[in-house]
This record gives structure tokens, C-alpha cells and sequence, in this order.
């Protein structure tokens, strides 16, 4: 049987764990050849071993996205490899810190800002800038966060770059509609992930979370985040660019 994205070429940032690494596995299940980036090696190595284990193609890229230089090498290295880039999933990205804003130090505000919303944008720039010349066009998605459409507690630099991170997707889908590049955010909700530790710690309190934040009763699989995000790339979702699609368990539905 063939496989919706045989032949294609998919990028995730932030590939090493998490969301990043199902994403980056259900990219391959859809027979995309796969570029991992992470700042982690030893986990974007371990992506890419995961992938080879199940028949696919991948290689791995270190890169800190909030670097211009290093992500123009980024993908100057997946079309020297590949010869192409279809897809691009921009999740690499920080919690920082919980304070709130009066206690909040500009150091930490400047780092959450740089990788969070400075690294969307310099990855979609040298992502369109390759697609601008594909016949083909591509497809791209970013990582914002149900804190990019409703504010939280504690969490100011995170919130503001997450919702900068809509705002920056909008806008890229309105500019190049017209040559065949759509650009679309998922919104996650709270995530069973490395990042999101700190609510799954203790029982009691990943239980006030989730009744506070999820109707639907539970916290979210990275697994669920990955399904969206490759029906976003694919063709599927030919008619869908500058959504913001919240994947939150309800929470922004309150």
C-alpha cells in the first residue's frame, strides 16, 4: 500500500522527545524520509535509531533554532541530503520559568522570547526561502500552545510567545498562499511529556490540573498531537492554512 508522503521530506525541531519525537515517528509511518533537529544529540540520535528500527529514513541535525547561522545550515544540510524539504513541524520550545510578571527576570523573558517565538520565525524564513523554490511548495506547521489563545497564570513569557507564535503563522499563511506554501499552529493542551513533569509529579495536583484546564478529563498523548500535525502537512488538509487548531481537551472551549 502506498503511503500518503512516499517520497517526501519532513523537518521537526525539537525532535529528541516528546511531541517532537511522535511527530517525527508518524511522519515516517506516512513514508516521509525525516530530518530530526534537536539541541539534545543524544536524543535526536535515539529518534533517528527508533525510526531506522521501523524501516524508515532519517538523519539527525544538531541545531539551536534561535541561531540564524545555524539554522540556514540546517537546511542547506536536509537538501544537500535530500534534495528537498516538503514538510517543516517548528516545535522546538521552553517553558521557562513560573513567576509572576513583576518577578519575572529579563534574562529569563529574553530566552523563552529567542527560542519560543525568534526560533519559529528564523526557521519558517529559511523554510520558505528553500519552498519559494520547489515547483512543489510545502507545508508547515509550528508549535503554539493553548497559552497562545488564552492567557495563564505565571507563565507571561511563555503566553506571549506562544500567542506571538499564532500571530506569526497567520501572517506567513496570508503571504504566501499564493505560491503553494500553507502554514497552520497547533495549540496542545498539557501534554504527557519531559517538559510537563512538574504536573505529573504529584497525583494530587496533575489531578486539580486536569480538572481546572480539561474537560475532557485527562491530560493529552504526544501521539495526538503527531496525528494533527501530519494531517496538517498532508494533502489532505490542502484547503487549511492560518488555522490555529487547539488539540486541548477543551480547554480553550470554556
Amino acid at each position: 500500500m502506498t503511503r500518503s508522503m512516499e517520497g517526501r521530506v519532513a523537518l521537526v525541531t525539537g525532535g529528541g522527545a516528546g511531541i517532537g519525537r511522535a511527530s517525527a515517528i508518524a511522519f515516517n509511518a506516512e513514508g516521509a524520509k525525516v530530518a530530526v533537529a534537536d539541541i539534545d544529540t543524544d536524543a535526536g540520535e535515539e529518534t533517528v535509531s527508533m525510526i531506522k528500527q521501523l524501516g524508515g529514513e532519517a538523519i539527525f541535525i544538531k541545531a539551536d533554532i534561535s541561531d540564524a547561522a545555524e539554522v540556514e545550515s540546517l537546511i542547506n544540510q536536509i537538501v544537500g541530503t535530500y534534495g528537498q524539504l516538503d514538510y517543516a513541524y517548528n516545535n522546538a520550545g521552553i517553558f521557562g520559568e513560573a513567576s509572576r510578571i513583576h518577578r519575572y527576570s529579563e534574562d529569563q523573558w529574553d530566552t523563552v522570547v529567542r527560542i519560543n517565538l525568534k526560533g519559529v520565525w528564523l526557521c519558517m524564513k529559511y523554510e520558505i526561502l528553500q519552498m519559494r523554490e520547489q515547483t512543489s511548495g510545502g507545508s508547515i506547521v509550528n508549535t503554539a500552545s493553548a497559552a497562545g489563545l488564552v492567557g495563564v497564570e505565571g507563565r507571561s513569557a511563555y503566553s506571549a510567545s506562544k500567542h506571538g507564535v499564532v500571530g506569526l503563522t497567520k501572517t506567513a499563511a496570508l503571504e504566501y498562499a499564493t505560491i503553494g506554501i500553507r502554514v497552520n499552529a497547533v495549540c496542545p493542551g498539557i501534554i504527557r511529556t519531559a517538559m510537563t513533569t512538574e504536573f505529573q509529579a504529584d497525583p494530587e495536583t496533575e489531578a486539580r490540573m486536569i480538572k481546572q484546564l480539561h474537560p475532557i478529563g485527562r491530560l493529552g498523548n504526544p501521539e495526538e498531537i503527531a496525528e494533527a500535525v501530519v494531517w496538517l502537512c498532508s494533502d489532505k488538509a490542502s484547503f487549511v492554512t492560518g488555522h490555529a487548531m487547539s488539540i486541548d481537551g477543551g480547554w480553550t472551549a470554556r
